[in-house]
């Protein structure tokens, strides 16, 4: 059994990925039309979500993983351990690299990812990643 195996055991990653599709559900969409819903469970227990919101001005929209984030500080902080994404269908869906990076920073290389290959830590979806530590060296 791998790390991912042992960690995935606790998590009931039917019922992530539903939090997961309920907040797509909100998500704001209108010049896509491509929704986002993520979900993640947190160091202390708690499950958070977020869906993107797009803008008229493309540059600015807000990925889903953005409003992840943001619920994980204005509810208390700590660190991501489990994480899913879902598109529009509710299928799962692989985080972009840019999202990666965003979950390294809190969650680091051992948040576990559902993915269509399985469960897998965020150190094998971003190797080698760019993080806190780098910049105290």
């Amino acid at each position: 059994m791998t790390s991912a195996d042992a960690g995935s055991a606790t998590v009931d990653w039917e019922a992530l990925r539903e939090v997961a599709r309920d907040a797509m559900t909100r998500a704001y969409a209108p010049y896509s039309g491509y929704r986002v819903g993520v979900a993640a469970r947190v160091d202390d227990g708690r499950i958070i979500s977020g869906c993107n919101v797009e803008n008229a001005s493309y540059g600015i929209s807000l990925c889903a993983e953005c409003g992840l984030v943001s619920q994980l500080h204005n509810s208390g902080g700590g660190r991501l351990t489990h994480f899913t994404c879902v598109d529009g269908r509710g299928e799962i869906l692989v985080p972009c690299g840019r999202c990666r990076q965003l979950l390294f920073e809190f969650g680091g290389p051992d948040l576990l990812l559902e993915t269509p290959a399985g469960i897998l830590p965020l150190s094998e979806m971003l190797p080698q990643a760019f993080g806190p530590g780098h910049l105290t060296q």
